[in-house]
């Protein structure tokens, strides 16, 4: 299991602390278990009348410095021990933010935003608890158990001390006929977990469609019905988890009440003294602490193993996009070339692009259009490899992009997608996103070549402004333009604009235009679209349908074509003109 190595990679990272919080927890044990035997030897001044005042101060004395002494030493185990259960829900969640980074966007197609949150929340939560509660609660069991066991057996009775570990083997035989039902129906619990979280996340982010349609109510039908659907898997799992408690319990009181009566008489005979009775009769109760604890540790570990497959799952998971190794010369501008093109996307049998042949010189801006699932955006996340490509295809000043580092590649694209994605964050923040060595300066400049400046500073914070989740607070056209601000600011050496002009006028989306014309002089640019306006002004057009290039070279070649991008730019001029005689 690739999270057990993760695990131990922890260990091994926090291994003096381990060593010294059991080391210390070793003599807490055996400091605490000296009291029983102190409290027995007072039980039996008293009943002889042996001692003195003054020697029964001296035990209560050496009792009290045990208890505070105890007391310390507990505090400084449970520092070292119970306190790396945060650093490990800290280490894991570390390693799983970091290992989601690297997979594929074809990962996220087909998982859920629910469960990614679970595994975050719910399972490494889990996983804490065992390194927490459930690894120190079974090691001091089994030290003080052990401790408490050798002295009853050494120093009082060892009959006595068999007639208490009789429920033993009882209650591990439960224990391991349940464990298995127990890790099944938490793994069921952390699915309907997975579920209630996908469907508040949903109705948070579409919270304005639903008040649109009045869905309020069906919306709250649905999720009651996923809350009672999670209320009764927990209550499965809890029939099974609270019956181990009980079975532990009613072994102990018959242990408890046998030694109650066995011993009375030990001591009436005087096989045993009444302190060695006391004395005992303590070191029932101390054992009988960890045996309680039994069946919660069971639940934990349980609960952990379940997380663990859960997470290992995830861990397993790998990118299907070779990672390059070859560095890119620096430049100004890439020649981009595309040679006998196709691709299917995962999971799906029609190809999304055909036989693409197609070259971009350096310098140069590359028009792109074509109706809804013509293969524009498909294009463009081939170019930034989100999805496996053929060796061979595509071409980056001659270079295969398969050959080149991803991170190089990326670094020097600079990538508007259709979504026009804004994080939690000032508007500032956005723009640089967060990206080192950006001043104030060049976020402006970005802001004012996306024609988004002036917007901006309308907001009483201006830059400073927070948006809400998803940009939220901001227009459809503003956050596009806050969106190609960011990418401007990067300086790339690529430009891709994936329809990012459609919420725009035509009159920003002219000025929005010439600024990126003068953005890419000497720099290679793809500016996608649905529009003929926004791809008219670029070096070479291309027309997509079903995936192919069905016309290809510039707006005055097309227009003399008179083929399918000419009536496309009658039908949208008439359009245009319509409605600005209705205006």
């Amino acid at each position: 299991m690739l999270i057990k190595k993760i695990l131990l990679d922890f260990i091994k990272e926090r291994l003096l602390s381990y060593i010294a919080g059991i080391c210390i927890l070793i003599v807490t044990s055996i400091v605490s278990l000296q009291i029983p035997k102190v409290l027995g030897n007072i039980t039996d001044m008293l009943n002889y009348g042996q001692e003195t005042i003054a020697g029964i101060r001296s035990q209560l004395i050496w009792m009290l410095l045990l208890s505070v002494l105890a007391f310390s030493l507990r505090f400084c185990w449970r520092y070292f021990l119970v306190g790396n259960c945060r650093h490990v829900e800290s280490y894991i969640r570390r390693k799983l933010f970091a290992h989601m980074q690297t997979l594929p966007v074809s990962f996220y197609h087909n998982h859920r935003t629910g469960d990614l949150i679970a595994y975050a929340i719910n399972d490494i939560n889990a996983i804490r608890r065992v390194f927490g509660f459930g690894f120190v609660a079974a090691i001091e069991g089994v030290l003080v158990n052990s401790i408490s066991i050798y002295y009853m057996a050494e120093s009082i009775n060892p009959t006595l001390t068999l007639m208490a570990l009789a429920p033993v083997p009882v209650v591990i035989l439960v224990t391991v006929l349940l464990r298995k039902t127990l890790r099944t129906r938490f793994r069921k619990v952390q699915e309907a977990f997975a579920s209630i979280s996908e469907k508040v996340q949903e109705n948070i982010m579409g919270i304005r469609v639903i008040k649109a349609f009045a869905q309020e109510k069906p919306e709250m039908d649905t999720f009651d019905k996923l809350s009672k659907e999670n209320a009764k898997t927990y209550m499965k799992m809890v029939r099974v988890s609270g019956a181990l408690g009980p079975v532990t319990e009613i072994c102990f009181s018959v242990s408890f009440l046998a030694f109650i009566l066995y011993g009375s008489r030990m001591v009436i005979s005087g096989e045993i003294s009444l302190g060695d009775f006391i004395a005992f009769n303590t070191y029932m109760a101390t054992i009988m602490g960890p045996v309680r604890n039994i069946s919660r540790i069971i639940e934990v570990w349980q609960r952990g193993a379940a997380s663990a497959k859960r997470l290992d799952d995830i861990f397993r998971e790998k990118s299907d996009i070779p990672e390059g190794k070859k560095p890119l010369r620096e430049e100004e501008g890439y020649e981009i070339q595309v040679k006998n093109l196709t691709f299917t996307y995962p999971q799906e049998s029609a190809p999304a692009l055909r036989n693409i042949n197609l070259t971009i010189p350096s310098g140069s801006t590359l028009g792109v259009i074509g109706k809804t699932g013509a293969g524009k955006t498909t294009l463009a996340n081939l170019l930034l490899r989100l999805f496996p490509i053929e060796n061979g295809r595509i071409f980056l000043n001659g270079m295969d992009i398969n050959t080149i580092s991803l991170e190089v590649l990326r670094e020097k694209i600079g990538f508007v997608p259709q979504e026009n994605f804004l994080f939690s964050a000032t508007i500032g923040e956005n723009i640089s996103f967060y990206q080192g060595g950006i001043d104030e300066a060049e976020i402006e400049q970005a802001a004012r070549m996306s024609g988004v400046y002036d917007n901006i500073l309308e907001f009483p914070e201006g830059f400073n402004t927070v948006v809400g989740e998803r940009g939220v607070t901001l227009s459809g056209g503003q956050r596009q333009r806050v969106s190609i601000a960011r990418a401007l600011v990067k300086n790339p050496s690529i430009l891709i604009l994936d329809d990012s002009l459609s919420a725009v006028d035509t009159q920003t989306e002219s000025e929005i235009l010439g600024n990126i014309k003068t953005v890419l002089k000497n720099r290679t640019g793809i500016i996608i679209s649905h529009r003929v306006s926004t791809v008219m002004h670029a070096d070479n057009v291309i027309l997509m349908d079903g995936g192919a290039i069905i016309e290809q070279g510039t707006h005055e070649e097309l227009m003399k074509l008179k083929g399918s991008y000419y009536r496309l730019y009658l039908s949208q001029t008439e359009k245009k003109g319509k409605l600005e005689d209705l205006a």
